[in-house]
């Protein structure tokens, strides 16, 4: 074999969307290129090229003549057991001397900005520089031409999608509020009226579950484009996964690096949620901005100033941009996970007794709101509509044939454990720790495991007695049920009780 080549081999590691390889710190390349543990490295197989993050190993379980390859790198390689692999020294990058020049106070223009998308959305940038690109953009060091530019640059790096009709609408939610899952109320309702919708939705990062991993419950999520195409034009409308589809390639990559940080930069924000409405060809956008003390946007005031950024930078890139402020203060429908989630969403569509009316009427306004914009119902019209659709049972009936075109209906896991975590005192709900209800339902498997998460019993104005259930913990074994109820016992209580006046 030659010394330059290495025998590929699948380390069977998940570094989630980091790509990983392992080196024997004493295999020939490591002693050949200088190799140290953390350093980028570029993989060439056959003519799949592939940058990753090198880990140094000193067991026995890896040869010199091997190189291991993390689940996510042997996928992106598309290697086989026994492929004969170079491992080298990345090319140098001309993009990142762009990032040295905003350090030093040059603004970022187009052109920089396009060369460096192109780097990251092609996994050329490690991680270490995307970090200090999203330092650079924290707060409000990024202005509006600059975002304008970012925006572009994140679009014109990846695929784009051009559609034949009209309108074409879309909608996002900023987050950080569980269970609001009203996008697959609000697909179906526009749909059902001849508006078309190609929604492309993220995973969960830091919550329990992201509105694919919800959808994915119900229907296949992972569509190429063509793919998503044909959907769209069978049914007027899709659900999927965003990472699939190449539209804003870049955006993926850079929240991956992002949400560890706790970085908040409303450059980058903008730029990553209308790069992928102009990318999918939406000439129109809601977007709902839930604002309360432990959600991404926790004050009025910023969400004025959020409103006012994505309005004025859609204009320029030729989207309408509606906001509207919606309430963040306690956690939207009972379910907090995917497959609980996605049962509050049938219960819902099929109009059950017990459908959680919160989820209901959030889901109503925003779709009149959108049905409003596209010119479907007259002002203040649009809510009444959207219920009409729903009642009558069109919503469901298209959401049916949307998931059945994206591969076929699936039903919802239930989780093989639960336990009711009860009421401590007698009196009224006065909060919910959203925040803390999303931290025990992902300790409890969410997202990994769809089945897992919380159920909610009890909302804020509700009268509760001493021992009455206020939720209910789900986990596919016992090890994480007991991981996520110990968790819940350190924390302050995250349903707040207090007793009744009088």
């Amino acid at each position: 074999m030659s010394n330059d080549r290495l025998m590929a081999r699948r380390a069977r590691i998940d570094t989630y969307q980091q790509p990983v390889v392992y080196l024997r710190s004493d295999c020939p390349v490591c002693r050949a290129e200088g190799f140290e543990a953390q350093a980028q490295v570029e993989l060439i197989c056959g003519a799949r090229h592939l940058l990753a993050i090198l880990n140094h190993v000193s067991g026995e379980w890896l040869h010199t003549h091997e190189v291991a390859l993390s689940d996510v790198a042997w996928s992106l390689l598309g290697a086989q057991e026994g492929d004969l692999v170079e491992v080298r020294h990345p090319p140098l990058l001309e993009s990142t001397t762009h990032l040295r020049a905003k350090v030093h106070g040059q603004p970022f223009g187009y052109e920089a900005l396009r060369s460096l998308m192109e780097d990251v959305s092609h996994g050329r940038v490690p991680d270490i520089q995307l970090a200090s690109l999203i330092t650079l953009c924290a707060g409000k060091a990024v202005d509006h031409a600059e975002t304008v530019a970012l925006t572009r640059a994140m679009v014109d790096v990846g695929e784009r999608l051009v559609w034949d009709r009209s309108p074409v609408m879309d909608k996002h939610c900023i987050g950080g509020l569980p269970g609001s899952r009203t996008t697959l109320v609000v697909v179906p309702i526009v749909a059902a009226l001849g508006v078309t919708m190609p929604k492309t939705s993220s995973r969960a990062i830091t919550s329990a579950a992201g509105t694919a991993d919800v959808m994915e419950v119900l229907a296949p999520v992972d569509l190429g484009l063509a793919a998503m195409r044909r959907v769209v034009e069978r049914e007027q409308a899709c659900i999927v996964w965003g990472g699939n589809t190449g539209v804003s390639p870049a955006d993926d990559i850079l929240i991956r690096v992002e949400r560890p940080l706790g970085l908040d930069s409303e450059g980058l924000l903008v730029a990553s949620v209308l790069s992928k409405k102009v990318a999918v060809g939406s000439q129109g956008v809601l977007i709902d901005l839930p604002v309360g003390p432990l959600t991404k946007v926790r004050s009025i005031d910023a969400a004025v100033a959020l409103s006012r950024s994505l309005t004025t930078v859609g204009a320029e890139l030729g989207l309408r941009v509606q906001t509207v402020f919606t309430d963040g203060a306690a956690p939207v429908g009972r379910g907090i996970g995917p497959a609980l989630e996605a049962m509050d969403v049938m219960s819902v569509l099929e109009r059950a007794p017990g459908a959680p009316a919160d989820l209901r009427e959030r889901a109503l306004r925003l779709a009149g709101l959108i049905l409003e914009m596209a010119g479907k119902a007259a002002q203040s019209a649009g809510q009444a509509l959207a219920r009409q659709v729903l009642d009558d049972g069109r919503a469901l009936a298209r959401f049916i044939d949307i998931c059945e075109a994206q591969g076929g209906m699936r039903v919802p896991p239930k989780a093989a454990q639960t336990h009711v975590v009860a009421a401590h005192a007698s009196g009224v709900v006065v909060s919910i720790d959203t925040r803390l209800l999303a931290r025990a339902a992902k300790l409890a498997g969410a997202p990994r495991d769809a089945a897992a998460g919380a159920s909610l019993h009890a909302q804020i104005g509700d009268r509760v007695q001493v021992g009455q259930p206020l939720l209910t913990l789900h986990a596919q074994g016992r090890g994480a049920l007991d991981y996520a109820l110990g968790f819940m016992r350190t924390q302050m209580p995250m349903v707040r009780i207090e007793e009744a006046a009088g």
